[in-house]
This record gives C-alpha cells, structure tokens and sequence, in this order.
C-alpha cells in the first residue's frame, strides 16, 4: 500500500481493511496520511502491519504499525518498501508514490491505482478500494 495525501485517507483505511479481511499483511511506509489510514484499517480488522521508514528511528513509525522496520535510507527505502509486498496499491501520491510504483513494476509486481491517481502508463486503474483489492490479489492467484 503506497502513497500520500490526506484527503485519500479514507480509501486507504478502507484498502487496509480489506486486505486484513482477506487475510493479507499490509506493508507501507509506515508514517502519516496514506499509510497510517492503510495500517489503521488493517488493524481495526485485526491484521497485520508492517512499516518500512525512511530514518533510523522505529519510534517515527504511526501508532498502527506491528513491525517497524528503520532503515535509515531516506527516499531510497521506497525500493524496500516495493519490494517487501507481493503486489502494490497506489492511492494519491507524488514522487515517492512514482518511484515505488517503478521499482514494483522493475520487480514483477502487481501494481493498481486507485483513482484518483497519478497518470502513469501501463498500470491498471481501478475507482473503488474493492476493485482494487479484488485486482492484485485476483493478479497473484492467476499471475500474467
């Protein structure tokens, strides 16, 4: 689950959400807006979460991650954090959004946004949380 802004919040906390019911560990990037509504949702519905953070303090992780992993790389964790999930949710976002997006792409990974997104050629889009959900995990039973 990547991305930022927090008027996406909503959609995020309820990606999360539905990636628990569905028996998925969700993986951000551990801090604010995006990722804290993702691993919100995720918790409330008793999953799993894990944060891959930019500075080398765990404590910067948001009350809603389990795992906390500080690496201490700045932007260059966004590799991590794409390669750390077996497929991608983009919602909102900006340049780190973009480079994750990448690296999931260079990976083989699975990648969907979440409209309304960043234009990015060859991903797949999808305009609600459910649809997003159904798409990676569907992407992973039966891959390309």
């Amino acid at each position: 689950m990547i991305g930022s802004g927090s008027e996406h919040e909503a959609r995020a906390e309820e990606v999360g959400r539905l990636l628990a019911e569905r028996g998925c560990k969700v993986v951000t990037g551990g801090l604010g807006e995006v990722m804290a509504a993702a691993s919100r949702g995720a918790k409330e519905a008793g999953g799993t979460t894990i944060g891959i953070l930019p500075g080398a303090s765990r404590a910067e992780a948001n009350e809603w991650v389990d795992h906390a992993v500080a690496t201490g790389l700045g932007h260059m964790r966004n590799f991590a954090v794409a390669a750390s999930g077996d497929a991608v949710i983009a919602i909102g976002g900006g340049w780190g959004t973009l480079s994750e997006i990448a690296f999931a792409k260079i990976l083989g990974r699975p990648v969907v946004i979440l409209e309304p997104g960043l234009d990015v050629d060859g991903v797949e889009r999808v305009s609600t949380p459910t649809e997003a959900v159904d798409l990676v995990l569907a992407s992973l039973e039966h891959p390309a």
